[in-house]
């Protein structure tokens, strides 16, 4: 905790200066992703960097402490560092949490780091894009969340242009502060349910990714509600339309020379335009798809999003079974049409992407290291298959209920491979308790149906 003398840092801290931040944020997040921190003023920069700032793990969701226990020590990434463009005081700094002199294993940043040294260890960096789905509303008086537009709703709104203009003023500022950071927006849209939007970007390093993701929620509901609204990302916000998705797009580099080694060198048998090695990724994660599902998708709302049947457009686009394909939305995973990358299609918004994508990763590498072999992939409409062809082809539906993701989850040695032992107990028992507590709740539809029944 001594004045930095490192050249680096000296740098950072005069841009800093330079550009009018006066605080600084070392966030860390809990076991949902949501960020955490205290506030550093910018003249004890120096301090911040050697890890002054501790905090009691006690007092947060899924950090596995005891309020006996040492406090754990936020270490930012001075490559994370990122001015908010909708607060330029205040610095933001991606860090990973330490105790005792030593990274802290439950820390979800520290989790995903181990994963990726794995996969530095084989050779690969493993390269990520997450799609962002959302829905911006704002409150009406009735205390209704209702979208921004004044439009009539319609049964469907994807790619309506005339919602898309009703949000520009908020969009725009979003999409600019986006590419203010670096993070080249190549498309936005409305999409399928009322008031929802789907933001592209480019991919990064894995880590980078999750950081930024992390970043991007906090940023699109402070400009939303700049504008009268708040953005959510609850993966099911509306029975009757489409949920919200944050698809996982997957490649792996060499980790030498970056080149994309998903892209096959020769003629593709299976006729996806992926890479040997990018199958095994993908039979890898299908064997351990139901843990992975819990992470992922890890909330009781989750799984009414994973359904094939019930918004008005008809289907729903979410994944439902345990199987892959071309670029073909009714796979799980799927290889888009240039090829070279896998897409999970079963992430949602809700997920802490550090815990989603070091499970997700660890599961491809194991499929790399065991020389897993996918199948043939399907190219048919899997929505049409009867429960009877399903179980022919031996393809498994995808857990129906965060109860029997979270089986799968127990059940899985992965999973308590990659979380190590701390972080698997405290995120299975604070899950458990989740949906324990929801089977506990009386819901209107429940006073609808039984309240006057006789």
């Amino acid at each position: 905790m001594t004045n930095s003398s490192d050249p680096a840092l000296d740098a950072l801290k005069t841009k800093l200066e330079e550009q009018g931040v006066k605080y600084l944020l070392p966030s860390y997040v809990d076991m949902h992703g949501v960020s955490k921190s205290k506030m550093v003023p910018m003249a004890h920069f120096d301090r911040m960097m050697g890890g002054s700032e501790m905090c009691t793990g006690a007092a947060l969701d899924g950090i596995p402490q005891d309020i006996s226990d040492e406090e754990v020590a936020s270490m930012p990434d001075p490559a994370s560092c990122m001015q908010l463009p909708w607060q330029r005081e205040v610095a933001w700094f991606a860090s990973d949490l330490w105790c005792e002199g030593k990274a802290f294993d439950p820390c979800s940043r520290n989790i995903l780091k181990r994963v990726l040294a794995e996969a530095e260890e084989l050779g690969f960096k493993i390269n990520l894009g997450m799609e962002a789905e959302f829905f911006v509303l704002q409150m009406n008086d009735a205390g209704q969340a209702v979208p921004l537009s004044p439009r009539q709703n319609l049964d469907k709104p994807a790619y309506d242009v005339a919602r898309l203009l009703d949000n520009t003023d908020w969009l725009t500022e979003l999409v600019e502060a986006m590419n203010e950071l670096g993070w080249d927006v190549y498309s936005f849209d409305h999409e399928d349910g009322i008031g929802q939007f789907e933001i592209d970007f480019a991919y990064a390093d894995a880590l980078t990714m999750a950081d930024r993701y992390v970043f991007f929620r906090r940023m699109a509901d402070a400009i939303a509600s700049k504008h009268g609204g708040f953005a959510t990302f609850m993966p099911k916000a509306y029975g009757n339309y489409a949920g919200s998705g944050a698809h996982f797009n997957m490649s792996i580099a060499d980790a030498k020379t970056g080149e994309n080694l998903c892209f096959p060198s020769g003629e593709d048998p299976r006729g996806c335009n992926l890479s040997e090695i990018g199958y095994q990724f993908i039979g890898g994660l299908l064997e351990h798809l139901p843990a992975v599902s819990a992470v992922v998708a890890p909330s009781v709302n989750s799984y009414k999003r994973l359904i094939k049947k019930g918004s008005n457009s008809g289907i729903t686009w979410a994944p439902v079974f345990q199987c892959y394909g071309d670029n073909n939305r009714t796979n799980t995973i799927r290889i888009p049409g240039g090829g070279g990358r896998m897409e999970l299609r079963l992430a949602d918004p809700m997920c802490n992407p550090y815990l989603g994508a070091a499970l997700t990763i660890a599961a491809g590498l194991e499929g790399i290291r065991t020389k897993k072999d996918p199948g043939a992939p399907h190219l048919e409409n899997m929505y049409e298959k009867t429960p009877a062809e399903l179980d022919a082809l031996g393809i498994k539906t995808l857990p129906r209920t965060l109860d029997e993701a979270l089986d799968a989850f127990e059940a899985d040695p992965l999973s308590k491979s990659v979380f190590g032992p701390e972080m698997f107990d405290a995120w299975l028992e604070y899950k458990r308790d989740e949906w324990l507590t929801y089977l506990n709740h009386v819901s209107e539809w429940e006073r609808d149906r039984y309240l006057q029944f006789f």
